[in-house]
């Protein structure tokens, strides 16, 4: 980590717990000259085995969370093991960011989220300091319907939050125009975007290629079929039901198995629904249900299948969209998956279709399975278009919203 510097930035994150995500986005961070991070988590139950509630199976981390930045866990004054509005709820950081024991305080807050008890007390707590507050958080527009009563509760929330925030980090094009919405046009913003460990997810899948033969051996896949592949948590959300209909109307007649295997990654409460699902189409001999799998062993199934699916409802990014696009993978998303107007351009590194729309979604895949070079160059265009959205675009988004927020140049 970069040593301390009497002229660094002193920087404090405030998140709910360890995330995998964004592990080496702070590794990163933290050798940047000029800031000196600190992450404050709010619980450790993220880096202990833990049931996660999406993937409904006992959950324990490949990657490492923690390593490579200064952090601390703050003590709890209630933690039930789960993220919400409650939980975790900390003590300890108005202490923390004024400096204790001889060391200096902190110049900046960032705060993942701001709809939680955690992040509105740091909030209030920063401001009692006058400490200037950055805020990240994924919410969109789109995401769904609210009542009059709701919206006009929103508006009052948001003129206070208004009051609290110095900077906003959108993390994309759709959180932007919803920080201006409800914010207003001259909200100081730096666009910090929802990236991966790009270069890690490109190594891991170029490795995977040698290992591409033992793998399709391991699923009983004939290497001449094209594998249309899913990873993600099989809950309501993630409308994988979708792609098994959409999957089934490729059959070219009744009872006859479609070219492409169909290759389910990931655990939850629709499993059992949705492999019954697949034994109804009739075609279950070419649907292989993996699992859940760790995030280290996801490069092998992008680097396995021809082109990836997210027909999500509701997605606020969908992160395993970048993954797949570092791989050279073509993406078809629904228009309900955030990332979409950043990162997939219908007929460019994938297609893009109405969520909810089967057939639509079938033909996107016979749009990109049409023939072995669509889909090979619709995969250089997505790689092309993944290494422009980077962890380095992140640092220099919060670079700029130093900026903004302390009117000082970090060197």
């Amino acid at each position: 980590m970069e040593a301390t510097s009497p002229k660094a930035v002193r920087l404090a994150y405030l998140v709910s717990i360890p995330i995998q995500y964004q592990a080496p986005l702070l590794r990163r961070i933290a050798q940047e000259p000029g800031i000196e991070l600190t992450v404050f988590y709010g619980s450790d139950y993220s880096v202990r085995k833990f049931q996660d509630e999406g993937f409904g199976v006992d959950v324990t981390w490949d990657v490492p969370l923690l390593d490579g930045y200064r952090y601390e866990f703050l003590p709890a004054l209630y933690d039930n093991g789960t993220w919400s509005v409650m939980s975790p709820l900390s003590r300890g950081l108005f202490r923390r960011l004024q400096g204790r024991n001889g060391e200096p305080g902190f110049d900046l807050l960032w705060v993942h989220g701001y709809a939680t008890a955690n992040s509105l007390v740091a909030m209030v707590a920063a401001k009692a300091l006058g400490i200037p507050v950055l805020v990240r958080a994924e919410s969109w527009l789109r995401d769904r319907q609210r009542s009059g009563l709701k919206l006009a509760a929103k508006r009052v929330f948001f003129g206070i939050l208004r009051e609290m925030v110095d900077v906003v980090l959108p993390i994309g094009t759709l959180n932007e125009q919803y920080w201006r919405r409800y914010l207003g046009d001259d909200m100081p913003m730096a666009r910090m975007p929802y990236a991966v460990d790009n270069q890690y997810f490109q190594d891991r899948s170029t490795a995977a290629a040698a290992g591409r033969s033992a793998l399709q051996a391991e699923l009983g896949l004939d290497p001449a079929r094209p594998v249309i592949l899913f990873a993600s948590k099989l809950t309501e959300r993630k409308r994988c039901e979708d792609l098994v209909a959409a999957y089934a109307m490729l059959s070219p007649a009744p009872g006859i198995e479609p070219h492409p295997y169909l290759v389910i990654v990931g655990d939850g409460e629709l499993r059992r629904a949705l492999e019954s699902q697949a034994e109804q189409t009739g075609l279950s001999d070419s649907i292989r249900f993996c699992g859940f799998k760790n995030q280290s062993e996801l490069p092998r199934y992008f680097e396995l299948s021809t082109v990836f699916v997210l027909p999500s409802r509701h997605e606020p990014w969908g992160l395993i969209v970048n993954e797949a696009m570092n791989a050279g993978r073509p993406c078809i998303v629904s228009d309900e998956v955030g990332c979409q107007p950043d990162l997939i351009t219908d007929g460019v590194e994938g297609c893009v279709f109405p969520a909810g729309d089967i057939p639509a979604l079938a033909l996107a895949l016979r749009k990109v399975l049409q023939n072995e070079e669509s889909a090979a160059r619709m995969g250089r265009n997505a790689l092309t278009r993944i290494v422009g959205w980077s962890f380095e675009q992140d640092v220099q988004g919060l670079r700029s919203a130093i900026a903004q927020a302390t009117g000082r140049f970090v060197a």
